[in-house]
């Protein structure tokens, strides 16, 4: 038996379904992940507005809960905030439908993740607000993302332990014998990335140039710790905008 509940939500896909619906995954802030079905959402006067349901939109609901699983139904749904600039902005939006493919890649969990929830919330709605181009923003995420998918590298970069080593995510004085390494200055940036927040991004002073190698460095460190990660499809535009 289904519930009326309350829950914010972070939309990851929406598909469409019969001739007016669509199923819509989300990231719930009280349940993880979870499928929603909104039937008639094309139909000239739907009750609710297709465009709710955008990659990466913030969503305040009232749910029809099933604890059984399965596709779950929305009584009310509302931006909860509604994007001042991400939906205007080609810098941020080409950031989101980068971060939103990295998500759909990484979120497994079907029960609720609450830090984890904060830190993908808290972030879009500081990009939402940032003022300029926000170069930094996609690698900070990556860094910072990985702490809760159980892979954030250990912090112990120094002058004499400068290598980095993408198998087993440590920062080493002997430089390992694969290729899988990242030798300075890269070494350095992801050691100061982890230093660094979404309010400090700016300090990260790097060149388009090396911005384009350490976000491929950063993405060969998802495909070796995420199981099935794949390519990116996202990724060549993100670097030819971000260039």
């Amino acid at each position: 038996m289904s519930t009326l509940q309350k829950t914010t939500g972070i939309v990851l896909r929406t598909t469409n379904y019969a001739e007016s619906s669509v199923v819509v995954l989300m990231f719930t802030e009280q349940y993880g992940l979870q499928s929603f079905i909104v039937n008639g959402v094309r139909k000239s006067k739907a009750k609710f507005a297709a465009s709710l349901f955008q990659p990466l939109n913030l969503l305040e609901m009232v749910i029809y809960h099933k604890p059984s699983g399965g596709l779950q139904r929305i009584a009310e749904v509302r931006n909860s905030p509604a994007y001042t600039s991400v939906s205007f902005d080609f810098y941020k939006t080409t950031i989101v439908l980068f971060l939103n493919e990295v998500l759909l890649k990484c979120l497994k969990q079907e029960s609720p993740e609450p830090p984890l929830y904060s830190f993908i919330y808290n972030g879009l709605q500081l990009l939402d607000v940032y003022q300029g181009v926000p170069s930094n923003f996609h690698l900070v995420f990556l860094v910072h993302f990985a702490k809760f998918l159980g892979f954030f590298p250990d912090n112990s970069f120094s002058a004499s332990v400068e290598y980095f080593d993408l198998q087993d995510g440590v920062f080493t004085p002997l430089r390992p014998k694969h290729v899988q390494t990242v030798v300075q200055p890269y070494s350095g940036y992801i050691a100061q990335l982890m230093q660094l927040n979404f309010e400090t991004m700016e300090q990260l002073k790097i060149s388009s140039a090396e911005r384009k190698v350490l976000l491929h460095t950063l993405v060969e460190y998802y495909e070796l710790h995420v199981d099935n990660f794949g390519k990116l499809k996202s990724l060549e535009v993100l670097e030819e905008v971000l260039a």
